[in-house]
């Protein structure tokens, strides 16, 4: 009988895209800066609940983008994965002083990239106002999206 394991994978190497650095590094996040934007600027998670947020950074793959001089965080993305056939890449969010810079675009890929390794079969997210930042890193809209069901809030 073989064991199965639930241990996250180590974090990603850092990214570099110009006064910023990507990484997945847990011990990096700022949980209450990253709930205050999401639960104050993202119409998807308007008065998301702090320890809902907690729930989910525990539950996930985080990424930040942190600015190289003063190590402050300056955009978040988290993914929710089996690091082996399927991915939910949500939650991205760049502060409104770092947009502009490509920055978004920046962590999508480094996200991206560090996902290549695993040999996914899908990386899924959903969107309502931001389609070009994703089609410049290679996501398209479903080609069958009367395949796809949801169960909740929609």
């Amino acid at each position: 009988m073989s064991e199965t394991t639930n241990a996250v994978p180590a974090a990603a190497s850092v990214v570099l895209h110009g006064a910023y650095e990507i990484s997945a590094d847990p011990a990096r996040l700022d949980p209450a800066r990253v709930h205050h934007w999401l639960s104050t600027d993202a119409y998807w998670a308007l008065g998301r609940p702090r320890e809902k947020q907690d729930r989910a950074i525990a539950g996930s793959l985080n990424f930040g983008a942190y600015h190289r001089d003063t190590g402050e965080i300056a955009a978040y993305a988290r993914v929710v994965t089996d690091y082996a056939t399927f991915a939910w890449l949500c939650d991205v969010y760049v502060d409104r002083p770092a947009r502009g810079t490509g920055l978004g675009t920046a962590l999508v890929v480094a996200v991206r990239d560090h996902l290549e390794q695993y040999g996914l079969r899908r990386i899924m997210l959903a969107t309502a106002d931001a389609h070009g930042v994703y089609e410049k890193v290679g996501f398209t809209p479903l080609r069958n999206p009367d395949k796809w069901m949801a169960l909740g809030q929609q």
